[in-house]
C-alpha cells in the first residue's frame, strides 16, 4: 500500500483570548483539539460538521496560514508544520486552496489573465511569455470558461463563474492536493452541482487529492470517497461514504444525517432532535464533548473521553457505545 499524500497527526490549534481588566487574563479557544487523518493520492476526504466545529481551521492549518499549537502535518513524507520558508514555497505549489466566497477571494482590480498568470509566474512554471499565454488559455478551457473572458475583471462574472476562476487559479500551480473550504456553499443549487461535477472531472483528469470541507451532506454524498465528522474540535467518526451514509455509528453522525432531505417525493427521515446548543470551545465539556446533547448519554460519557477505535474494516468511531458499553436502563 502506497503512503498517504497528506498525513495529519494529533493536530491542535488553540487561539488565545484576552479578557479581564487590562487584558491580563488569558483563555483559549480550543478550535481544533487533537485531529488525525490521512488523504491518499487521488482521494476526496470530506470534513463535515456544524458551523464552528473547527473544520475550516483544520484546512487553514494544513495550508500554514497560521502556526499550529501542536501536532504534525506531513506532506508526502515530509513535515511541513515547522518547515523553513524555502521548503514552504515548494509546498504551496503542491497544496492549493479554493475559498468559500468567490466574491472576495479574487482581486477586483486584476483581470482574469493576470489572476491566472500570477501563480505561474510566482512558481516559475512557464518557460516563456508564449508558454505563459498557452497555459492561461488552457486553464480557461479546463474550467469551461470562454477564452475571450480573460480580459474581464471579476465583477463581470456570476458567482459560479468566479468560483471556476478560483479553481483555475488553484490549478495554475499544478498542485497535488486542493483544500476546498466550503467551496460551493455560497452558490445556487444548480451552480453547486456544476462546480461539484467540474471538481470530479478535474480530479479524474489530473489525479488530484481533495480535502472537501462542507456542512452540506447532500453534496458530500455525491462526490466524496471518505467522510470525517467533526464536533467541537474533534473527529468523532471516519468512514467510507457508503458506510457512513448507510450505517452511521456515532450518535452525532446519525443526528446530522437525519437532517439531510431525501430526493424521493414524499419520502422523509425520522429526524433526531438534539437538545441544547453546542458548548463553547473556550470551555468544552469534560469526557465526551457530545455528552451534553447526546440522547444516549450515560455516566461514563461525562468523565472519560472516548478515542477513535475501529468499528468495522474501514470505519472508526469515538464513542463508548462502540467498545461494548451499554446504556444503563432507567
Amino acid at each position: 500500500m502506497s503512503p498517504p499524500l497528506l498525513q495529519v497527526n494529533d493536530l491542535k490549534k488553540h487561539f488565545p483570548v484576552k479578557k479581564g481588566l487590562f487584558n491580563r487574563k488569558s483563555e483559549f479557544v480550543y478550535a481544533v483539539d487533537g485531529v488525525s487523518f490521512e488523504i491518499a493520492r487521488g482521494e476526496t476526504l470530506s470534513l463535515v460538521g456544524e458551523s464552528g466545529c473547527g473544520k475550516s481551521t483544520v484546512g487553514r492549518a494544513i495550508l500554514r496560514l497560521f502556526d499550529i499549537t501542536s501536532g504534525q502535518v506531513i506532506l508526502d513524507g515530509q513535515r511541513i508544520d515547522d518547515a523553513a520558508p524555502s521548503t514552504m514555497r515548494q509546498m504551496r505549489r503542491r497544496v492549493q486552496v479554493v475559498f468559500q466566497d468567490p466574491f472576495s477571494s479574487l482581486n477586483p482590480r486584476m483581470r482574469v489573465r493576470d489572476i491566472l498568470a500570477e501563480p505561474i509566474r510566482n512558481f516559475g512554471i512557464a518557460k516563456s511569455a508564449e508558454d505563459l499565454e498557452v497555459r492561461v488559455t488552457a486553464l480557461m478551457d479546463t474550467v469551461r470558461l470562454p477564452r475571450e473572458a480573460l480580459n474581464r475583471r471579476p465583477h463581470e462574472f456570476s458567482g459560479g463563474q468566479r468560483q471556476r476562476i478560483g479553481i483555475a487559479r488553484a490549478l495554475a500551480a499544478e498542485p497535488e492536493l486542493i483544500v476546498c473550504d466550503e467551496a460551493v456553499s455560497a452558490l445556487d443549487v444548480s451552480v453547486k452541482a456544476q462546480i461539484v461535477n467540474l471538481l470530479q472531472d478535474l480530479q479524474r483528469e489530473f489525479g488530484l487529492a481533495l480535502l472537501f470541507i462542507s456542512h452540506d451532506l447532500a453534496i458530500v454524498e455525491h462526490m466524496t470517497h471518505r467522510v470525517a465528522v467533526m464536533y467541537l474540535g474533534k473527529i468523532v467518526e471516519v468512514a467510507p461514504r457508503r458506510d457512513i451514509f448507510a450505517a452511521p455509528r456515532h450518535p452525532y453522525t446519525k443526528a446530522l444525517l437525519s437532517a439531510v432531505p431525501l430526493p424521493e417525493p414524499g419520502a422523509h427521515r425520522n429526524p433526531v432532535i438534539l437538545k441544547g446548543d453546542v458548548p463553547s470551545p473556550i470551555n468544552p465539556p469534560k469526557g465526551c464533548r457530545f455528552h451534553t446533547r447526546c440522547p444516549l448519554v450515560f455516566d461514563r460519557c461525562r468523565v472519560e473521553e472516548p478515542v477513535l477505535r475501529a468499528a468495522g474494516a474501514e470505519q472508526w468511531v469515538a464513542c463508548h457505545l462502540e467498545d461494548g458499553a451499554t446504556v444503563p436502563s432507567g
